[in-house]
C-alpha cells in the first residue's frame, strides 16, 4: 500500500490515542472527556482554529493550506461516541466504564482523523481549507443533524463533506464505496394492543392481547412481501414483544411491540408507516381489541453523490490500490446522511479484517487499518484541493 510515509511513522502514536479512547468510552452527547481529549490533541497538532460546542459537544477545527487561491473548503467527519454494551474482549486497554464500549470503531475513526490532521497541519500541501468535524451522538442521537442545525455547513463554508466507517470482514486497509444509496434509512414503531385481561382458564371472558399481538407480528411481514417492489430493499423487524403479565395463567390486558423499518427508497418510508398502522389497528379491531401505533422517524438513507463518490474512490485507489467501487448497499443506518443532505459528498468503508461485527461485545477496531485510513483522509484534501 502506498501509505503516506509520515503517517506510517505516526502509527504508534495514533494507536495510543485510539486505545486511550477505547478505554474511556462515552455515550451520545455525553462525550465531554472524549471531546476534551480531541481538543488537546488538536492544540498540540497546531490546527488554525478549534470550535467546541457544535451540536452540543461536537468540535469543528480548521487547517489552512499553504495557499487559498480558489476558496475551496472540504469537510472531513469522524464520530466520537460509544455504545451501551458490556465489553467482552479481554484486552489490556478494554473499557474501564461498566456497560459502555467502543463496539463500532468510533475510537478508530476519531483517531484516524486526528492523525490526518497532524499530517495536514505539518505539510499544508493543499490549496484551500480543510474542516475537521468531530461529531457526538451518531449512535441514535442524531448528532450529525444537530451539528448541521447549528449552522456548521454555512458557518465554515463547507462545499463538500466526506466520511468513513470501518467494515469487519473486509481486508484491512482496503476500501469499498458506491454512488447513490449506501446505507438505509431507519424508522422505529411502537404498537400498544389493549384488550381485556383475565384468567387463562376462561379465555372466552377475555380479549387475548398476546394472541392479537402475535397476529399483528405475522401480518406485518406482508408489508415487505406484498407491498414492496421485489427489486427494492425494505426490512421490517419486530424486535420486542412484551405484555403486562409475567404469569403463565393470566391473559394479559395489554401487549406492546417495538420494531424498526429500514429502506433505501424514501417513498417506502411513508408507505411502510401507513401499512404498519393499518395492519395494527384493523387486526386488533377484528379480535375486539384496540391498537395504537407510534411512529418515530429516524435517520434518512445515506446517499453518496456521483462525482464525489468517483473522487473518493480515486483517493482510495491512490492509498490502497484495491477498492470495491461496486459494493452493494447495506441496511444499517448512519447519521452522516444529514450532512449529505446539505452538501455533496461521499461515505466510504475501510476494511477492518476478520473481526467480530460492529455492535458485538467482542468487536475491536484493528489498529493496522490506521495508516490507510489516515492516508485516505489526507489524500482527499490534497487531491481535491491540489497545491497551487
Amino acid at each position: 500500500m502506498p501509505i503516506k510515509n509520515r503517517l506510517a511513522e505516526m502509527h504508534d502514536e495514533i494507536t495510543g490515542w485510539r486505545r486511550h479512547l477505547h478505554a474511556h468510552p462515552e455515550l451520545l452527547f455525553d462525550v465531554e472527556e472524549t471531546a476534551a481529549f480531541v481538543g488537546e490533541r488538536l492544540k498540540e497538532i497546531g490546527v488554525d482554529t478549534i470550535t467546541p460546542g457544535i451540536g452540543r459537544t461536537g468540535i469543528v477545527a480548521t487547517i489552512k493550506g499553504r495557499t487559498d487561491t480558489k476558496g475551496r473548503v472540504i469537510g472531513l467527519r469522524a464520530d466520537m461516541d460509544a455504545l451501551p454494551i458490556h465489553e467482552a474482549t479481554g484486552l489490556d486497554y478494554a473499557s474501564t466504564v461498566e456497560g459502555k464500549m467502543h463496539a463500532c470503531g468510533h475510537d478508530g475513526h476519531t483517531s484516524m482523523l486526528l492523525g490526518a490532521a497532524k499530517y495536514l497541519a505539518e505539510t499544508r500541501n493543499f490549496d484551500g481549507t480543510a474542516v475537521l468535524i468531530f461529531q457526538p451522538a451518531e449512535e441514535g442521537g442524531a448528532g450529525g443533524l444537530e451539528m448541521c442545525q447549528d449552522g456548521m455547513m454555512d458557518r465554515w463554508g463547507i462545499q463538500e463533506v466526506y466520511g468513513m466507517h470501518n467494515m469487519p470482514g473486509m481486508p484491512v486497509g482496503e476500501f469499498a464505496i458506491r454512488p447513490g444509496a449506501l446505507l438505509a434509512s431507519s424508522d422505529e414503531f411502537e404498537i400498544t394492543v389493549t384488550g381485556k385481561g383475565g384468567h387463562a382458564a376462561a379465555p372466552h371472558d377475555s380479549v387475548d392481547t398476546t394472541l392479537v399481538a402475535s397476529q399483528i407480528v405475522v401480518t406485518l411481514q406482508s408489508v415487505v412481501a406484498r407491498t414492496v417492489d421485489p427489486i427494492k430493499r425494505v426490512v421490517l423487524t419486530v424486535g420486542t414483544f412484551e405484555t403486562d403479565s409475567v404469569a403463565s395463567n393470566v391473559i394479559a390486558h395489554t401487549a406492546r411491540l417495538r420494531g424498526t423499518v429500514r429502506t433505501l427508497d424514501p417513498e417506502y418510508r411513508a408507505i411502510a408507516e401507513e401499512r404498519v398502522r393499518r395492519i395494527a389497528e384493523d387486526t386488533a379491531s377484528a379480535f375486539g381489541a384496540k391498537a395504537e401505533m407510534t411512529w418515530t422517524p429516524g435517520y434518512p438513507a445515506t446517499v453518496n453523490t456521483p462525482d464525489e463518490t468517483a473522487f473518493a474512490a480515486e483517493a482510495a485507489k491512490a492509498v490502497s490500490g484495491a477498492i470495491n467501487d461496486a459494493t452493494d448497499p447495506i441496511m444499517p443506518s448512519e447519521d452522516f446522511a444529514y450532512m449529505l443532505e446539505e452538501r455533496p459528498g461521499a461515505y466510504i468503508f475501510i476494511g477492518n479484517g476478520d473481526t467480530a461485527m460492529c455492535h458485538h461485545p467482542e468487536y475491536n477496531f484493528d489498529d493496522e487499518a490506521i495508516p490507510a485510513g489516515c492516508s485516505w483522509y489526507a489524500e482527499v484534501i490534497e487531491r481535491r484541493m491540489p497545491a497551487a
